[in-house]
């Protein structure tokens, strides 16, 4: 009998821990205050209780996190779902399962002495960003909305940490910019920086969202849906208490610095707020919303192939009693 025991007690202690389901999450970016929720939900242990490995895999572009993700390279991202709707007609089968961004982050910024005071000047300047910045591919609605050209612009590719160092030098005479990091921006242009959000000048459609492989959500809709009710919780946790969620991502991210991530995340709070978020459920993708995206997309951007917008969506893993609190 004894051995039969200890045959048993052995059999237990070598048997392996519950298998589980492996999801790298591509960030559009890298590693700042807007991703604090996911920091602090992998170091509290929330996702490995509800059985998930998540990987935060820094960024480089809204564009090429759908791409990836569209391709199945990686399962999940974060990616602006004017990028997604854009690759849906192209063929990358993408679908938004947390939104984050109620308000477009996108802003514009310039040098007040180049003589720009807005979007109608940039006919024949420079534009900087990175090339698979989420701003490119919806620049052309942005320039029609505000009647001007959309190829009267020269793009011209700078990387995200050189964007303020080109504009001071000249070599640019715009750039694209997140607004929870308009505070830098602030600091060192002062009172010559010039700026305009996309979200003031006729522009405002969904910014990041959460967005899985197609194929994958089909095959993995129980784990998926584990990734957003902890997702959901620790964006509503980060809205109460940000401090140790910004301690979160500065632990995991040496280089970042605590005083400057906080701000970033108090600037991400305003974009997350709007009457949807605040009524319906944090996280929700607004059906009337999504539609006139697409149809401003489809318009003044194009896409190739058309398609249901509701097929890039689903509000289903979300719980509507969590809502924003501001």
């Amino acid at each position: 009998m004894r051995r039969i025991f200890l045959a048993a007690l052995g059999a237990a202690l070598a048997a392996p821990a519950a298998a589980q389901t492996k999801l790298d999450f591509i960030l559009n970016w890298v590693p700042g205050g807007d991703h604090a929720p996911y920091y602090y939900a992998k170091a509290q242990g929330w996702y490995a209780k509800e059985g998930l490995d998540v990987n935060l895999e820094p960024g480089k572009g809204s564009m090429l996190a759908v791409q990836k993700v569209g391709a199945g390279a990686n399962p999940i991202g974060l990616a602006d779902m004017g990028n997604v709707l854009i690759a849906k007609g192209k063929g990358a089968d993408t679908v938004g399962v947390f939104n984050v961004y109620a308000n477009s982050p996108q802003g514009l910024y310039w040098l007040k002495s180049s003589g720009i005071k807005g979007v109608k000047d940039f006919a024949g300047k420079k534009i900087g960003n990175p090339a698979a910045d989420g701003a490119r591919p919806m620049w052309p609605a942005l320039a029609k909305a505000n009647g001007i050209d959309p190829k009267s612009v020269i793009w011209v590719n700078v990387d995200a940490n050189a964007k303020l160092s080109a504009l001071k030098a000249k070599s640019i005479d715009v750039t694209t910019s997140f607004y929870n990091i308009h505070h830098i921006f602030q600091r060192e242009l002062g009172d010559d920086m010039g700026f305009v959000a996309w979200r003031d000048v006729g522009l405002n459609p969904y910014g990041n969202s959460v967005v899985v492989n197609a194929d994958f959500l089909a095959k993995n809709r129980p784990a998926i849906a584990k990734f957003v009710k902890v997702t959901q919780r620790a964006f509503a946790t980060c809205v109460k208490d940000p401090k140790p969620c910004v301690q979160a991502l500065v632990d995991a991210n040496g280089a970042l610095k605590f005083d400057n991530e906080m701000t970033n995340w108090s600037l991400v709070e305003v974009l997350m707020s709007d009457k949807h978020t605040r009524e319906v459920a944090l996280g929700i993708h607004d059906d009337g919303r999504m539609k006139a995206d697409y149809e401003l997309v489809r318009d003044y951007v194009g896409i190739d192939k058309p398609y249901d917008v509701k097929s890039t969506y689903t509000n289903e893993f979300l719980d509507r009693t969590v809502k924003m609190a501001k």
